[in-house]
């Protein structure tokens, strides 16, 4: 019950952030948003994204991981009336909005992460991860179209307020975990204790991932794919079908190929327990680098597809290894700022990626840069391989199990 509580939190938040960027498209379609408004939005939000993961990873591992996802979501969720509110009014007051719903999303990335390890049996982690991206997938799968119907018959500012309700029940829904090691979950101080620093506690989670080689490497490899593979998808890839074949059907089935391949991977790994679980994620990421390449040269459209939805099946295979590794060799009470970390320089990397794409593009041509693009994809996890410790994503034996986990014999 624990899990099944957790699991409809994260759906709910996965459909609220996958959903704000697209319904906010929709109100550039009715002119309420001009494409300008639009960018300056998501940039917002992108900014309150990255300025809250590093903030809730130190809370989320100082206080209850239940309490800061109580907070993110609540103020993600009312942060949502205020963007319809600002519609065709005030594009300051939506930008405003916009930074703290992407606040709220950043927080809870870390904490919810942590969560899992606190309501999920080491054992069960896996298929529980696996069960979380199902979830994340399949509303990115059917969400457009179940946004583009209730687009018939609502407003813009009522799908907003929709998005609100979503953020409430990530919020209110997940109950409180037992964090290994502690009774009631939380970690706070004792009486007279001095609470270190942010910035202390924060470099306390940067020494924790430095403990870890495979981490470095792996969360290298990741950084390196999705600043190149993702913005080959993002900018390439609709400049490829327009041009090149003329239709956005290419797009569209792209897209859609790699969400249905995202699918199939997470049920895979799910089930599969490979013999070298690190090598076999980062051959999954590698794999990514099939859809810049599909893109290179002139190509049946069904090609690009199945590359697509191999990259999908391959990312599915790093992800959710990655997740479960993390959860089980990472010391427990710095869990969610080795996540925020994750999180900050994977993601947070991303919109340089796409930043740049697009001058390169014009500089060096399409082709020159998706091969670019392609070879990054598959170097950067074979780089990574030759870290020892990812064969298996965990941390070479030197002792006793407080070597590996932390300070906690027990755990």
């Amino acid at each position: 019950m624990a899990f099944l509580r957790l699991w409809t939190g994260a759906t709910a938040s996965g459909l609220a952030t996958w959903a704000l960027p697209f319904v906010l498209g929709l109100a550039v379609l009715d002119r309420t948003l001009t494409a300008t408004d639009l960018g300056l939005l998501l940039a917002a939000r992108t900014v309150g994204f990255l300025a809250a993961v590093p903030m809730a990873g130190v809370l989320a591992d100082r206080h209850s991981r239940r309490g800061v996802v109580l907070w993110a979501g609540l103020a993600a969720g009312a942060a949502a009336p205020v963007l319809a509110a600002g519609l065709d009014r005030s594009v300051l007051l939506m930008a405003t909005a916009a930074a703290v719903a992407g606040a709220g999303q950043g927080a809870c990335r870390p904490a919810y992460q942590a969560l899992t390890a606190e309501v999920v049996d080491a054992d069960r982690r896996q298929q529980a991860n696996a069960a979380m991206t199902l979830a994340v997938r399949a509303t990115t799968l059917v969400g457009p179209s179940l946004a583009a119907l209730l687009a018939v018959f609502l407003s813009t500012g009522a799908l907003l307020v929709g998005i609100g309700l979503l953020w409430l029940v990530a919020a209110c829904v997940p109950g409180r975990g037992a964090r290994p090691g502690t009774v009631s979950g939380a970690s706070e101080p004792s009486a007279g204790t001095e609470r270190a620093s942010f910035l202390t506690e924060f470099a306390e989670g940067v020494r924790e991932a430095r403990r870890h080689p495979w981490f470095l490497a792996g969360l290298g490899a990741l950084t390196a794919v999705i600043a190149t593979g993702y913005s080959a998808t993002g900018v390439a890839l609709p400049m490829v079908s327009r041009d090149e074949y003329g239709t956005e059907v290419v797009l569209a089935g792209a897209m859609t190929a790699y969400t249905a391949g995202a699918l199939a991977g997470a049920l895979l790994i799910a089930r599969w327990r490979p013999r070298s679980p690190g090598r076999a994620a980062l051959a999954g990421l590698a794999a990514y680098g099939f859809a810049p390449l599909s893109l290179v040269f002139p190509v049946h459209p069904v090609v690009v597809m199945a590359a697509y939805a191999v990259a999908g099946i391959g990312i599915e295979l790093f992800n959710v290894p990655w997740f479960t590794a993390a959860q089980r060799e990472v010391a427990p009470d710095k869990l969610a700022r080795v996540s925020s970390l994750d999180f900050l320089l994977s993601y947070g990397l991303a919109p340089v990626g796409l930043a740049v794409i697009a001058p390169a593009i014009d500089a060096f041509g399409a082709r020159a840069v998706l091969a670019g693009c392609a070879v990054v994809c598959f170097a950067a996890p074979a780089a990574a391989a030759l870290v020892p410790s990812t064969r298996t994503f965990s941390h070479p034996p030197t002792g006793t199990a407080t070597d590996r986990r932390g300070t906690d014999p027990s755990v």
